[in-house]
């Protein structure tokens, strides 16, 4: 996506060695890295990069009344 471990490292600011490390599956820290390198170059960001936000938890039941 960054054309390679050279044209990698320039972009996302860390050395080749770092690039080459790089796990197949990135951790968010370094996806994020990956993402913002992408838009800051005018390149278009995969969709398989874009996480679909997580749905908010739903809302706790109101507290029901107790008849004395």
């Amino acid at each position: 996506m960054l054309g390679g471990v050279v044209s990698a490292s320039r972009l996302v600011g860390v050395t080749r060695q770092a690039v080459s490390r790089w796990p197949e599956v990135l951790p968010a820290r370094i996806e994020d890295r990956v993402i913002a390198a992408l838009v800051r170059a005018g390149r278009e960001v995969p969709q398989e990069l874009l996480r679909q936000p997580a749905a908010p938890a739903p809302a706790a039941p109101a507290p029901q009344e107790v008849a004395a």
